[in-house]
């Protein structure tokens, strides 16, 4: 809306910083801008102080507005130097050809980030599959929401972090809230839980740490770093014991749950308390709440994600929200906490190194075809999955290995997990391009660095944590010489000479929507006009055809059905494993990491704000006072943390608010305060999550309080680890001799079970109990195959490695089939090992199923 007399108009645009994604008003012209929170469904008039804030930054003086490139080219010790676009993409483009030629496609990698609009996510993808034809593309959303996204599409065979509309936390009777702190990550969303409990609701918080959002709870239950999963299996083992579980849902609605009932049999009250450290009785209190509440929510973040464990965590959570019959159901359910600003959007694009547009399968033929189609292409140029981002980062610069990166978004030297062997990894590449607002840590070591328009400069959508579908509105146009980085893909690929890529928003919106259409995150029925009458659009929406009434989008997920073969939720069985890294004489407590109020995440930004400064202007290490006393630590001292992969040193905040046995730093901070120099890469075996959460760690004090802590001594400080690329299984050669005797266990996946086609392109889980997890410490290897089908059509079973195709077995109409598996590598500890079907649509009837393995 244009102001004539001043020159300046007001634009309804959203805050650029966490999932709610709250709605404001920018008044902008004349800069600086500014901007005041507006009544938007989600935050409806609040906003905390890094959104009030943001404008700040549009004009900051450190702001990029020429691309940077390097004085001398591949010198990275020669300083960067202003440059004109051209010069600056005709050295991207030189590097991505020369690499490409000497290396091979996938030698260029791709690294994005969940801030970008689902445009721009979108292009990235396509840019990377259709410019570049590379499979070297992931996010650092891989970081954030993989193992709870991995969990729900196991269980619930859909993935949208919040399955209902936000406003139903304030309805609820009970809401259960695991490793999460909304209070200082989204103010604005207390507000729910506010009016929750001033209507006599309980809110019960699960965190190591007495944080904010936990003074106020009703409850707050304090368990070891590590132990969520524990505990939620001890939640269901008393729910169990006591009655409370909904067994006519079971019935009704799911498959599994004797296995899952089996399993938790193990966890009893007083093992799960030696394990976590929760008393019984709040063990108690908390599964008679969530029994007794009409309405009751189980809500699981980080806190109880980032683990080598956590895609099981948060299933063992959806286990105990089943078995109380909660998904679904009318003001209940389970949901994740997405935590970037398109946490929800970015992943369901194509950024992720396995993903297709609409949150379809790479590895899916129907998906390759419908896409190919889409972008002009043949389904068979479209490049396979390619390694997760941390594997991606940890091979950079090796044989095999990405050695031309360009990185959008994403402060990878500060926000990766072992930091010092990422920032080690990038200086080993032949060329790094980054596109940011600013010189971050990552564009640092870049031989090109583009300068990007920012939030209120650019127009797109975001998809909140609700999945509701909303409008970043251009409010200003960006700085002369600033493009936005749909722009510069659209040009860096006509460069490339790859065509079919725009500039424009709207129009890459629109090809999304045709992308997306029929797969499991459908946008096609969305439009920028119907965002704007409806203030956002839940998906799925999928296009009706023409004449019939708009699909009105869908708010709430699983009020009928479930998005699997069957419409059933699935139970799945899992066990609590130790940490990666345990406590020991050397390293004796444990760190765990997380955000605060003033800061986000790498603090690429918000460590820029001279208001948010203020507030937070240098990273504290939280110490309980036992364990301060022991140490010598006072209040403001400089204290050294270390671990088997870095030192930092931070401030000491002496509180009561952490357990003893836990030191907590935030991960906003880069160099001598870093964060992630500490953190274990250790990867879950589902999602390839990081164990962010977790690590063993020392405390050293340093020195007395002052303002400036000098960073570790760089001699102090450990090498980072050499990659080590993955290697084929050598078998042993033949002996005569009597070799000492190996103590074996068969296992057997096997049974008959209904199936029900869903197209042949479609396969999926047929029943919990085909699904295998390698011990830790043990290998195993598949022996042989049988089966056996009793449909008039071809079906498939489809042997899945911890998520990705291994194994095609088609059985013909009213046949069976026997085949060795002499071959297959060892599967290590860890290893998840499945089996899916396929049949044509419609086809219904039972397949039998005999994989046998061995386990040493």
């Amino acid at each position: 809306m244009p102001h004539p007399a001043t020159g300046t108009r007001t634009t309804a645009t959203h805050c650029p910083y966490c999932s709610l994604q709250c709605g404001v008003t920018m008044t902008a012209g004349d800069r600086p801008a500014t901007l005041v929170p507006a009544d938007f469904p989600v935050n409806r008039g609040g906003l905390c102080s890094k959104g009030w804030s943001a404008p700040e930054l549009l004009d900051h003086p450190e702001r990029l507005t020429r691309p940077l490139v390097r004085a001398v080219p591949g010198d990275r010790t020669s300083p960067l130097v202003e440059s004109t676009w051209d010069d600056a993409l005709d050295r991207i483009v030189t590097a991505v050809r020369t690499t490409q030629d000497r290396h091979g496609r996938d030698a260029v990698g791709c690294f994005g980030g969940g801030g970008l609009t689902n445009e721009q996510a979108y292009q990235f993808g396509k840019f990377a599959r259709v410019a570049l034809r590379t499979s070297a593309i992931d996010y650092n959303g891989r970081f954030c929401m993989s193992s709870a996204a991995g969990a729900a599409i196991k269980a619930l065979g859909l993935d949208r972090g919040m399955p209902f509309p936000l406003a139903d936390v304030a309805e609820a009777d009970v809401v259960v809230l695991v490793g999460s702190n909304p209070a200082d990550t989204m103010p604005p969303a207390m507000q729910y839980f506010d009016a929750g409990r001033a209507r006599g609701a309980e809110l019960i918080v699960v965190d190591p740490r007495r944080t904010n959002t936990a003074k106020n709870a009703s409850l707050h239950l304090q368990p070891l770093p590590g132990t969520d999963l524990a505990l939620a299996n001890g939640l269901l083992h008393i729910a169990l014991a006591e009655g409370l579980v909904d067994e006519a849902y079971i019935a009704a609605r799911t498959t599994g749950f004797d296995d899952v009932r089996a399993g938790v049999a193990g966890y009893w009250p007083d093992r799960v308390e030696r394990l976590t450290g929760v008393p019984v009785a709040q063990q108690r209190r908390t599964v008679f709440a969530l029994a007794r509440g009409k309405r009751a929510i189980i809500l699981s973040a980080r806190g109880a994600e980032q683990h080598r464990s956590g895609t099981d965590t948060a299933l063992a959570w959806i286990n105990l929200a089943l078995a109380l019959g909660l998904p679904g159901r009318e003001g209940s359910g389970w949901g994740t906490v997405t935590g970037q600003g398109n946490g929800q959007g970015g992943r369901e694009h194509g950024q992720k190194a396995d993903q297709l547009p609409g949150y379809r399968k790479i590895t899916d033929p129907a998906a390759r075809a419908h896409v190919a189609a889409v972008w002009g292409v043949d389904p068979e140029s479209i490049p396979g999955p390619g390694r997760s981002a941390f594997e991606m980062l940890d091979a950079l610069g090796t044989d095999g290995g990405v050695r031309t990166m360009l990185v959008l978004a994403s402060n990878i030297a500060v926000s990766a997990p072992d930091a010092r062997r990422v920032i080690s990894r990038l200086g080993n590449l032949d060329f790094l391009a980054v596109s940011d607002f600013f010189l971050s840590e990552t564009a640092e070591l870049a031989d090109v660095v583009l300068p990007s328009a920012m939030w209120a400069e650019e127009e797109g959508t975001m998809t909140n944590l609700e999945g509701r579908v909303v409008r970043r509105r251009q409010a200003m146009s960006a700085p002369d010489g600033v493009r936005d980085d749909l722009q510069s893909l659209a040009e860096l690929a006509g460069r490339l000479g790859a065509a079919g890529f725009s500039g424009d928003a709207g129009t890459v919106f629109a090809e999304l929507g045709r992308a997306s259409a029929g797969g499991a995150a459908d946008y096609s029925g969305i439009s920028y006009d119907r965002i704007d009458a409806e203030d956002g659009v839940f998906w799925p929406c999928p296009q009706t055809p023409a004449g019939a009434p708009e699909h009105p989008g869908t708010p709430r997920l699983f009020t009928e059905r479930f998005a699997t073969p069957d419409g059933r939720a699935r139970f799945h069985r899992v066990e609590h494993v130790d940490a990666h890294e345990r406590p020991d004489a050397q390293y004796p407590y444990v760190l765990t990491t997380g955000r605060v109020l003033a800061q986000y995440q790498s603090g690429t930004q918000t460590r820029r704000s001279r208001s948010l400064q203020l507030i937070a202007p240098t990273p504290r290490a939280e110490l309980h006072p036992d364990l301060a006393r022991t140490l010598g630590i006072a209040q403001g001292d400089a204290v050294e943390l270390a671990t088997r992969r870095g030192r930092a040193r931070f401030h000491a905040q002496v509180t009561d608010t952490i357990r003893p046995d836990v030191v907590f730093v935030p991960f906003h901070w880069g160099g001598g305060a870093s964060a992630n120099a500490l953190t274990d890469p250790a990867l879950d075996p589902t999602s390839r999550m990081p164990a962010f959460k977790v690590c063993a760690v020392a405390v050293t004090r340093v020195g007395v309080a002052e303002e400036r802590i000098p960073a570790p001594e760089p001699a102090a400080q450990p090498q980072p680890l050499a990659h080590t690329p993955p290697t084929a299984h050598t078998p042993h050669a033949p002996s005569r001799r009597r070799t000492t005797s190996v103590k074996s266990t068969p296992r057997f996946l096997s049974g008959v079970y209904p199936i029900t086609g869903e197209g042949l392109g479609k396969p999926g889980p047929v029943d919990p109990a085909l699904r295998y997890q390698v011990p830790e410490g043990r290998t195993a290897q598949a022996l042989y195959f049988r089966g056996g089908n009793s449909t008039d059509e071809l079906v498939y079973l489809l042997l899945v490695r911890d998520g990705e195709p291994m194994r095609w077995f088609p059985i013909g109409a009213k046949g069976d089939c026997h085949v060795p598996l002499r071959v297959v590598e060892d599967l290590d500890g860890g290893t998840v090992v499945e089996l899916h079907a396929a049949a044509p649509l419609g086809v219904t009837g039972e397949i039998v199923v005999d994989l046998g393995l061995v386990e040493v």
